[in-house]
């Protein structure tokens, strides 16, 4: 950042000290365009080097003007006086901006806190199954999203969600918290994962406006191996073996919650040395400067046989970065589940 500002004092100085030098050779006349150097300052600097700029640019006609025996005309004085209170308004208007950067930066880290809050690490094991995680937001200068992922260990079975509020900033934060919250309750005491969706789509429909939904999808492992998925509108899991990844589509397609889904339970089944990767659009909605898709019919042979499950993420991620070009257009959240029994097979 420090580096970009002072480019752009640079650019400003330059196209002062060139306008100063055209002046002089024109004889005149261009003292009021002084200001450009302000105006563009003022886009790009701070309050202060802004007033630097200006300072500098009503320094040079006046040097012009006095080498040139023009500093006592009046049509000189008026056009410097013009430079005058264009850099004003600028030098105000750069303060403006600054202090509204300032407010936008600290609201966007008052939600990444919040979001750091209530996303809470997933074990590396739990019950019967091990788990890796990832979360990688979209740039350092964007909003929190409302990705979400939790897990719920019972006596019997291991229940996931991976979700999506739709928005961003602080009213995605909380709408994510509400439905960690109503998820983690419902997950520990309702006796199956329907219910378990039921109760969270109940506790989050008062709190969402008109346009407002959540994708998510809900998870529950067995251990003899069943795997129940309640698909809320969310981008259906991928189910991977040593040699293949296979799509998990939901037999029928429900809404998110928030827009009356009708829920429905798909069971699957997944061996000790299957994976289940469940994720958020920001893996599927990835392009690269052509406009194409992530290909995950198309993953590579390394991300299908590596054993650790943080490596397999790893690889996922640096095939994804390549693709895109370095830089997320959405938040991203992956959940990749294996058995126990499982792990050091491959």
């Amino acid at each position: 950042m420090s580096g970009r500002k002072e480019v752009w004092t640079g650019v400003c100085v330059l196209l002062v000290l060139g306008v100063a030098a055209l002046d002089a050779v024109l004889g005149g006349g261009l003292e009021s365009v002084l200001a450009a150097g302000p105006v563009i300052a003022s886009t790009q600097l701070s309050a202060r080097r802004t007033a630097l700029v200006a300072a500098l640019a009503l320094a040079a006609g006046a040097v012009v003007a006095g080498v040139g025996g023009r500093l006592g005309e009046t049509t000189v004085i008026l056009r410097l006086l013009a430079s005058l209170g264009i850099s004003a308004v600028c030098v105000a208007a750069a303060g403006s901006r600054q202090e509204r950067e300032g407010r936008l930066l600290r609201l966007t880290r008052v939600a990444e806190v919040s979001q750091q809050a209530i996303l809470r690490p997933i074990p590396v094991r739990a019950g019967h199954m091990a788990f890796a995680t990832r979360y990688l937001s979209a740039s350092e200068d964007a909003l929190v999203g409302g990705d979400l992922y939790e897990l719920v260990v019972t006596a019997d079975v291991v229940r996931l969600i991976v979700g999506d509020v739709r928005g961003n900033g602080l009213d995605a934060v909380r709408l994510a918290a509400l439905v960690l919250g109503s998820f983690r309750e419902a997950a520990a005491t309702e006796a199956t994962l329907v219910a378990v969706a039921k109760a969270v789509d109940n506790a989050t429909f008062a709190y969402l406006d008109e346009e407002g939904f959540v994708t998510a999808i809900f998870v529950e492992f067995s251990p003899d191996g069943r795997v129940l998925v309640v698909n809320c509108g969310h981008h259906p899991p991928l189910r991977i073996t040593s040699t293949t990844v296979e799509t998990l589509v939901p037999t029928d397609p429900t809404p998110p919650l928030g827009l009356e889904p009708q829920f429905v339970t798909d069971t699957y089944t997944l061996g000790a040395d299957e994976r289940l990767l469940v994720y958020t659009d920001g893996l599927v909605e990835a392009r690269d400067p052509d406009g194409l898709f992530f290909d995950l019919d198309r993953l590579p042979a390394q991300f299908l046989s590596v054993r650790s499950l943080d490596a397999t993420l790893d690889a996922l991620v640096k095939r994804l970065l390549a693709h895109i070009g370095g830089r997320l257009n959405d938040d991203l959240a992956l959940v990749l589940a294996q058995p126990i029994e499982g792990l050091g097979k491959r």
